[in-house]
């Protein structure tokens, strides 16, 4: 594999949380008027920077595009040995920072289960997307690695035995990402892929690019963001699903090799009956359920809240 250059990406804000520490964000798409604000929640490992076109799309939309960088991540300070539920406060106060009354909230994969959270414990959350979003771990009924890549069963694993271990399994697989470019990545990440994610990243290189960016930025200065990942996943996530109150839009492909398809049908027979709209796609994987899908998804939800 080759290293290619990276194609610029717009430089992140940052302001300091109640705590002390900094929080890198991103506000893109409809920034002027009375634009519906969308707080988007990247994935292990990622950072702030947006998914290509989604701005565009957002601003076509009228959505104010809210991205972050979460700690641990890019530029973010760390928050050791914290929950899943825990980044509900840093999105709280960036909330507050930019005066946000109330807000949609998506996530996807590692962020999906940091959108659940959301819509239990975050004031002013109206609704929350969760695409090819985690389960909890031990959760009743649910055989956590069954159906996922082997990178993912051996960094998992690593979880279990701790942070020392975790620490060097991320750092080893960090210094393969790093090296890759658009295409190489599909190497990279191939015990993950089904043929229909490799197919998508194949047919919109974009995709690709946006991947190695995001790990660029995100792992810039170590991988301490994602070692508390994996360590949150493998914990309890301090809420409770029968806490949400608000709706939620649930997407799982049935060929995700990253976040397997019993996660969702897990989390559709765990969330709210009701206020949840699930949408168990035959044939999909963990980038193919939403690569292509963004305009239709953001559709399903502004039509749920015209009056946002």
């Amino acid at each position: 594999m080759t290293c290619s250059p990276l194609t610029t990406i717009a430089m992140a804000q940052t302001f300091t949380l109640p705590d002390g520490r900094r929080l890198d964000y991103k506000v893109s798409g409809a920034t002027e008027g009375d634009a519906v604000p969308l707080v988007f929640i990247h994935g292990t490992p990622g950072a702030y920077t947006p998914l290509p076109g989604f701005p565009d799309l957002c601003k076509k939309k009228g959505i104010k595009l809210v991205t972050l960088s979460r700690a641990g991540y890019g530029g973010s300070s760390r928050n050791r040995g914290r929950l899943v539920v825990d980044n509900v406060a840093d999105i709280q106060a960036l909330k507050e920072h930019l005066g946000l009354d109330k807000c949609l909230v998506g996530g996807w994969s590692g962020g999906g289960p940091l959108s659940l959270a959301c819509a239990a414990r975050l004031p002013g959350c109206v609704a929350a997307l969760c695409v090819a979003g985690v389960a909890p771990y031990n959760a009743e009924g649910l055989d956590w690695l069954e159906g996922q890549g082997q990178d993912n069963v051996d960094e998992f694993n690593a979880s279990l035995r701790g942070e020392a271990e975790l620490a060097k399994f991320c750092s080893a697989q960090k210094a393969n990402m790093l090296q890759a470019d658009a295409a190489g990545i599909i190497e990279v990440l191939s015990s993950l892929l089904p043929d229909v994610d490799k197919r998508a990243l194949r047919e919109q290189p974009a995709f690709g690019r946006h991947i190695v960016e995001s790990f660029h930025e995100g792992l810039k200065l170590g991988v301490e963001g994602w070692v508390d990942d994996d360590l949150a996943f493998v914990e309890p996530w301090g809420f409770s699903l029968d806490e949400i109150k608000v709706p939620v839009l649930l997407y799982q492909g049935s060929e995700d090799k990253m976040v397997p398809f019993g996660h969702g049908r897990w989390l559709a027979d765990q969330l709210p009956q009701g206020t949840t709209t699930v949408h168990l796609v035959d044939g999909e994987g963990h980038i193919s359920i939403f690569l292509g899908q963004e305009e239709k998804i953001l559709d399903v939800m502004l039509a749920a809240f015209p009056g946002l």
